[in-house]
């Protein structure tokens, strides 16, 4: 077997546990979230998240939403502050660099998820500006090629026209799609087109959440 070429991942757990118990409360008055599942997600082995990308709160409210770990991916940027890059490396993040090919990135969410552990992709590889769902990257549907790791979809709703920071918001979880549903052959080299279709399966997923939750009810 061939060594990995993915970044050591320390969890910290007791940390990560504790912010959990002190950020809920918090997150839950100022948002006043309301959090919608499809099913019950598997209490072990590996999966995927794929969440669409509105604030620089997302990742919290994965982790709030998620009762297992989650683990994810951030842009490399938010890793130049030394002091705020040591707490979300602490908190499960690395570095991924936009706009790259970052095989580095993509062998440590490799790592995660041969561990049987959870992942958090960002499928539009970056924050919506406007809060209209982004064209989806392939990243996910990379990883989860090469793992065979099922895929959860995950969409961040802010409800109604309201453009503020603490806006209500809905977080819909899907059902996890499997790597049959995501359309993927058994062929050795897997095609563009094959990434481009599970990537768009998964965003039609999100798109069908946000559609559904944006009015509130």
């Amino acid at each position: 077997m061939s060594k990995s070429k993915g970044m050591k991942i320390k969890e910290h757990l007791i940390f990560y546990k504790v912010c959990k118990v002190i950020v809920l409360p918090i997150f839950k008055l100022i948002f006043r979230y309301k959090t919608i599942r499809e099913c019950e997600l598997p209490k072990d082995g590996s999966y995927i998240i794929a969440c669409n990308h509105l604030s620089y709160t997302d990742p919290v409210f994965v982790g709030l939403t998620h009762k297992r770990r989650a683990f994810f991916m951030a842009k490399s940027e938010l890793f130049r502050n030394p002091f705020f890059g040591a707490l979300i490396r602490v908190l499960g993040a690395f570095p991924v660099t936009r706009g790259a090919n970052d095989g580095k990135a993509i062998a440590t969410g490799e790592d995660l998820i041969n561990n049987g552990k959870v992942m958090t992709i960002f499928l539009e590889g970056g924050r919506s500006k406007t809060g209209e769902l982004l064209r989806p990257r392939s990243g996910c549907a990379v990883v989860a090629r090469q793992t065979k790791a099922p895929v959860v979809p995950m969409c961040i709703t802010v409800v109604g026209k309201s453009k503020s920071v603490f806006a209500k918001r809905v977080i819909h979880i899907g059902k996890p799609l499997s790597y049959e549903e995501l359309g993927f052959s058994n062929d050795e080299e897997p095609s563009p087109r094959e990434f481009r279709t599970a990537s768009k399966i998964i965003m039609n997923e999100i798109t069908k959440f946000r559609e559904m939750d944006r009015v509130d009810k």
